[in-house]
C-alpha cells in the first residue's frame, strides 16, 4: 500500500533522471516578447498617459483615456467629448521616420493624420486634418506638461494652406477619478 501511493514520485524521479519528465516536464521560459516599454524613445509621451478631466475656455470639455497598449509601442486615446463626440486615436514612434505619429478617427468620419516630435519639452505634431465631405486642411497641435501635474493640448488649423492659423482647440487636461 504505501508503495502504491509513492508510485507517482518514483516515476516522476526517474523520468526527471532520465532527462524527460512527460507530463511533469517544466515548460521552458518563453521568448521574450517584442515590446517597447523600456526603451527610452517610447516614453517621451508618457507625460500623456491616464484618465483626463479636460476643459476648454473654463468649461469642460470631456474626458481623455490615454493608455499604452501593444507592449508599449503604442498610445491609445479615447476620447469622449460632453456633447457627445468620440473618437480614438494611435501614436506610436516611426523608427523608420524617427518621428512620433498621432492616427485619430472620429464617430463623425474625420481623421487626423500627424507627425513630429518632442521639441523643447513639448510634444509638437503637425499634419493635415481630412473632413468628412474630403476637404483636407493643415492641422497642427503641441501637448505641453505643465509643473501641476496637468497638459496642455493647443491645437491650430488653417482654412488658407498654412498662411493664417487659428485656435481649433485649447484644452487643460487635469487627473481625473
Amino acid at each position: 500500500m504505501r508503495f502504491q501511493r509513492c508510485l507517482p514520485v518514483v516515476v516522476a524521479a526517474l523520468l526527471l533522471a532520465a532527462g524527460t519528465a512527460g507530463p511533469f516536464a517544466q515548460e521552458p521560459a518563453p521568448a521574450r516578447q517584442p515590446g517597447c516599454g523600456n526603451e527610452p524613445i517610447y516614453q517621451q509621451f508618457d507625460f500623456w498617459l491616464g484618465n483626463w478631466d479636460v476643459e476648454s475656455g473654463g468649461k469642460k470639455a470631456g474626458t481623455n483615456k490615454i493608455e499604452k497598449i501593444l507592449g508599449g509601442c503604442v498610445l491609445l486615446e479615447s476620447w469622449t467629448g460632453t456633447g457627445g463626440s468620440r473618437g480614438q486615436s494611435f501614436n506610436y514612434y516611426d523608427d523608420a521616420t524617427t518621428e512620433w505619429v498621432q492616427v485619430w478617427v472620429d464617430a463623425s468620419g474625420g481623421s487626423i493624420t500627424c507627425r513630429g516630435g518632442l521639441r523643447d519639452g513639448a510634444m509638437h505634431l503637425e499634419g493635415e486634418h481630412t473632413h468628412k465631405d474630403g476637404h483636407i486642411e493643415p492641422f497642427r497641435m503641441t501637448f505641453t506638461p505643465n509643473p501641476d501635474g496637468s497638459v496642455r493640448q493647443f491645437i491650430e488649423q488653417s482654412k488658407d494652406n498654412g498662411k493664417t492659423w487659428y485656435v481649433w482647440f485649447d484644452g487643460k487636461y487635469t487627473r481625473g477619478k
